[in-house]
């Protein structure tokens, strides 16, 4: 089964997740979402796998959440599309295999789902 990791070397917790999986002998496909951003599907589909809100996968802490105006009164097509034009909002990193989902926020959260 696949591992994908969304990754942004310069995260620390990104950094360490990734060491994580590889210290399991897993070479995981890294995604680099900054560059390579999730389209409004595949956060839905993060979303589902993670049990989670949009607002619970943007980082309302980063300069750009306060600067496009954004708030926790918007719907969640709004913050889907707003993180997919706007990758560094989205939480990180996640790790998906199959249809399981993890922040690695500890790392060894992704631990629950590695094959």
């Amino acid at each position: 089964m696949t591992v994908t990791i969304f990754h942004n070397p310069r995260c620390s917790k990104s950094r360490q997740t990734l060491a994580l999986i590889e210290n399991h002998g897993i070479q995981p496909e890294i995604i680099p979402y900054l560059s390579q951003p999730p389209s409004t599907d595949e956060l839905k589909r993060i979303i589902d796998a993670l049990g989670v809100s949009a607002h619970d996968l943007i980082r309302s802490s980063e300069a750009d959440y306060d600067e496009l105006g954004l708030s926790d009164a918007m719907n969640e097509a709004a913050l889907l599309s707003v993180m997919a034009a706007h990758p560094r909002l989205i939480q990180r990193p996640i790790v998906l295999v199959g249809d399981q989902a993890r922040l690695g926020r500890p790392p060894e959260q992704v631990l629950e789902i590695l094959p």
